[in-house]
């Protein structure tokens, strides 16, 4: 199974995926430190682009037919990585879970934002401005979406176990 963790940044998704993949025994990949590697090997001349994508689409391909459960992290901003995502799940030939995680308070989503410090070394964690500004598109096909203005990150893994019949 590939489950797909999609939101801006400060929502909970990392604290979230990472508790789900850790309580699975999933393979974790992490968008961002696949682009602060890509970024520190300075392989590329500009900015990390869709690569990081490109790197952890394929690192989730290979995992799948290894017949192992894949947790991606990632904003997941546009239709084409979502695109992307589900045709790994086809091609391992597994399901797919999208999951959207949202703050709905915007207050608490700022203050997120704002306080966070980073855990990834050479990354700078991004603005509130910065998140205000990214470009996320809506959901053609509506995933599981969990508002962690409402749900405790705990409450969030129990609830997505449930969903995949793990129990607790």
């Amino acid at each position: 199974m590939l489950i797909v963790f999609s939101g801006l940044p400060g929502t909970g998704k990392t604290t979230i995926a990472r508790e789900l993949a850790r309580r699975t025994g999933a393979v974790y990949l992490r968008i961002d430190v696949i682009e602060q590697a890509l970024r520190e090997a300075a392989v590329l001349a500009d900015d990390v682009g869709a690569s990081g994508y490109h790197v952890a689409n394929t690192l989730a391909l290979s995992n799948l037919r290894l017949g192992h459960r894949v947790v991606a992290d990632c904003v997941n901003p546009l239709e084409e990585s979502r695109q992307a995502w589900r045709d790994v799940a086809a091609a391992a030939g597994v399901e797919l879970l999208d999951i959207q995680v949202i703050c709905s308070d915007r207050q608490e989503h700022q203050r997120r934002v704002e306080t966070r410090v980073g855990d990834i070394p050479g990354l700078v964690p991004p603005t509130w401005q910065s998140v205000t500004a990214h470009e996320y598109t809506a959901w053609t096909q509506p995933p599981l979406t969990l508002d962690t203005a409402s749900v405790t990150p705990a409450q969030s893994v129990a609830l997505i176990l449930e969903r995949l019949s793990l129990g607790n």
